[in-house]
């Protein structure tokens, strides 16, 4: 049995900082023999260019998703995000309302964001730098880090968190379980590698789907899933414990 990716939903574009169209992504999604492409460019908090430049935006983006989806059969695109948690009271970039305007909401855990507060942003700061210096100050990173970004889960209409624990260190186990209880899946990335198959491991211990994502900031990397599937493989995952994989005979 051979596993099939049918889908890619963790893509950027040109509104943030990928160098591609919403068609041009599209288009790269049907030639990769994608069924399903996500569109999830950064919400507004994130640093410069890379960050798209108004929540004002993402009404373009689902304008523009809706035409070219009408242009290109054959392959459903979702017009996203992926938004940042900027406070340790798990709230997003993208308020609740734009959430269900959209089609899904990827949210990632990223250092390069303006924080909602000053006190939010020493925290983040300080947890940075300051948790490479011992072992106790890194662990109150981890509880800290690991309660926002388990109250983003339960407080917001998350689909997946992308590339936990990538340069903010959580507790995957409690993520996992707080996942679980919300529908929410946790990505497997294929762009930023996957340091150990552990994290994987863990997190499946606890019941959790997986979602394995390109994470492509341009069109000729939409649909290179292997390192993801690779990672996946190693950790001994099933196709049905990932949301975007099925079997092909």
């Amino acid at each position: 049995m051979v596993w099939h990716v049918f889908a890619d939903y963790h893509t950027h574009t040109v509104f943030s900082h990928g160098s591609g169209t919403i068609l041009e992504n599209a288009e790269a999604a049907k030639k990769a023999g994608l069924e399903e492409l996500g569109i999830a460019d950064h919400g507004p908090a994130n640093w410069g260019h890379i960050a798209i430049t108004s929540l004002e935006e993402f009404e373009l983006i689902i304008d523009e998703t809706r035409r070219v989806q009408e242009k290109i059969g054959g392959i459903r695109i979702l017009a996203g995000t992926e938004a940042n948690i900027v406070s340790y009271r798990g709230e997003l970039d993208v308020p609740l309302e734009l959430q269900r305007k959209l089609d899904q909401v990827l949210a990632g855990f990223h250092v390069t964001i303006y924080p909602n507060s000053v006190k939010d942003g020493i925290k983040f700061l300080s947890h940075w730098t300051l948790g490479k210096l011992s072992k106790q100050l890194r662990q109150k990173a981890r509880n800290e880090n690991t309660k926002a970004i388990v109250a983003a889960v339960y407080q917001n209409e998350i689909d997946i968190i992308t590339h936990p624990g990538l340069n903010v260190s959580i507790d995957t186990p409690e993520l996992a379980r707080a996942c679980v209880k919300c529908g929410v899946a946790l990505e497997i990335n294929a762009r930023h590698g996957v340091k150990s198959v552990e994290f994987i491991r863990a997190a499946a211990h606890e019941g959790v789907k997986f979602a394995i994502g390109s994470d492509a900031h341009a069109p000729e990397n939409v649909g290179r899933l292997e390192a993801g599937v690779k990672a996946a493989r190693l950790a001994g995952l099933d196709p049905d414990q990932i949301i975007n994989v099925r079997l092909q005979k």
